[in-house]
């Protein structure tokens, strides 16, 4: 198997397939990791599929927690109570440090990382992709994974569509010191955020700032921006230019927003940016993409490995694709929140006053967060197709059972059997666990496949999901 790009959304799905023993290699053009320090959010979903695969402890100890509320277009509300999830919170953590402990555990399985090393090209056919990297050397694999970014190199080579719409708005995004007082800099951005949401100063630590600025009338985007730009847009928009200096890293975004028209053609797929971009305001955009993996990594190494029904790998597409043109609206509709035009702020007035409506505020939080999430398994119990959170089970805690990536039939019947799926499903007997149903199936992913106490209809879902049985 050959990943193109060694993101979070590359290492995460290297890391699913080497669980299942999959020999991976993956690309990545860049010689080295991102080294500028931003922070990016894990939301409640994307924290509990870390804490499934025993990675959340060593992310606690480098992020810092803060509550699962205001993120809807940055109005401030607080997180609703008694979200459902044992990770009811937002993990803060820096870009570094993520994509270096992913890579870790991605290496740690057994997946090999060749950085300076870029796609040029590939072919597929009937058996597998031969993929040329840039300086010529030819690779063989049963299947190429672009997880390359939003210019993705495989998607362009695929020639698969990334229809939607280009950037109307750049912003300014960066880490600098400044020079005046603090106090001056909080009353000066009270005053201008209450009408334009894509500015702020928010201390970063060590005397440094974070800095969010529209890039307006600022030099061409395809050049990196400089400390100038930013010291002549905080100018033009609050008056000053607070006496940014020295900065850590200065960079640029847009707010387009595209959504490939299919996520796999033949034995080449896409995931995260490669298959979908947008603003990042909810910080949804690394956590649909890690999202993506974990969905993608099973049905992959089911596929390698010979024992995945033939629709399985269909579902990668059914599944996600909607959850991403669900981002992209609800990040379009965000945008629109923001501008500071006459009726999108009366429309941002309304929304803020029907958040105080607890269900309302609910809804928000869980899109944004991704726990509200139902794929389409058929007719059944509204908890089929949802994922299971985390409880206390007989054996520990349930995402610890999940750690290898195999499936798992939790039953409180203690009747029931995985049979001749046991090198593929695991069984785990508990008559006190916490659940509203009999027995549960889950899938590597923490999703709910099957609901009942019936082992017939069991063998039925674990064939749809698992194969044939192996007895």
């Amino acid at each position: 198997m050959i990943i193109a790009g060694c993101g979070p959304t590359g290492a995460i799905l290297a890391a699913e397939l080497r669980l299942h023993g999959v020999r991976v290699l993956v690309l990545e053009k860049e010689t080295e990791p991102v080294s500028f320090v931003r922070i990016v959010g894990l939301h409640i979903r994307s924290l509990e599929l870390m804490a499934m695969r025993g990675l959340l402890d060593r992310m606690l100890e480098r992020g810092r927690r803060r509550p699962a509320g205001g993120f809807f277009a940055a109005i401030d509300k607080p997180a609703p109570q008694g979200l459902d999830s044992a990770h009811a919170y937002l993990l803060g953590i820096p870009q570094p440090v993520i994509e270096r402990l992913l890579e870790e555990h991605a290496t740690r399985l057994g997946a090999q990382v060749r950085r300076g090393c870029a796609v040029a090209g590939f072919e597929q056919d009937d058996e597998g992709v031969t993929v040329e990297t840039a300086d010529g050397e030819l690779l063989r694999a049963r299947h190429l994974v672009g997880c390359d970014g939003a210019r993705s190199t495989v998607r362009k080579l695929l020639g698969v569509g990334f229809p939607g719409e280009p950037s109307r708005n750049d912003t300014l995004m960066g880490e600098m010191q400044v020079g005046v007082p603090p106090e001056e800099i909080a009353a000066k951005v009270a005053e201008i955020s209450r009408t334009n949401r894509r500015f702020w100063l928010r201390p970063f630590g060590e005397g440094a700032y974070s800095v969010l600025v529209p890039a307006a009338g600022v030099a061409d985007r395809a050049e990196p921006p400089t400390l100038e730009d930013f010291r002549q847009q905080l100018r033009a928009i609050a008056g000053t230019d607070f006496g940014v200096h020295s900065p850590r890293w200065l960079s640029r975004f847009g707010d387009a927003t595209r959504l490939a028209e299919r996520y796999r053609v033949g034995r080449v797929l896409l995931a995260g940016d490669a298959a979908h971009i947008h603003p990042p305001t909810g910080g949804q955009g690394l956590n649909l993409g890690v999202q993506d993996a974990f969905n993608l990594g099973w049905k992959l190494a089911a596929h390698v490995r010979g024992w995945a029904p033939d629709t399985l790998l269909d579902t990668y597409q059914s599944e996600r694709h909607p959850v991403a043109a669900d981002v992209l609206d609800n990040t379009r509709a965000q945008t629109e929140l923001h501008s500071t035009d006459p009726g999108p702020q009366a429309v941002r007035r309304l929304l803020t006053e029907l958040m105080d409506i607890d269900e309302v505020n609910r809804r928000l939080i869980e899109k944004i967060t991704a726990i509200d999430i139902r794929y389409d398994f058929g007719d059944g119990p509204d908890l089929l197709g949802r994922r299971m959170r985390d409880i206390d089970v007989k054996q520990g805690r349930l995402y610890d059972l999940l750690r290898h990536g195999r499936g798992l039939l939790l039953d409180r019947t203690e009747h029931l059997t995985v049979g001749g799926w046991s090198d593929r499903v695991d069984h785990a007997a508990d008559p006190t666990a916490a659940l509203d149903a009999p027995c549960v199936l889950l899938r590597p992913d923490g999703h709910i496949a099957w609901i009942g106490d019936d082992q017939r209809d069991l063998n039925d879902h674990l064939s749809r999901w698992f194969g044939r049985s192996a007895g």
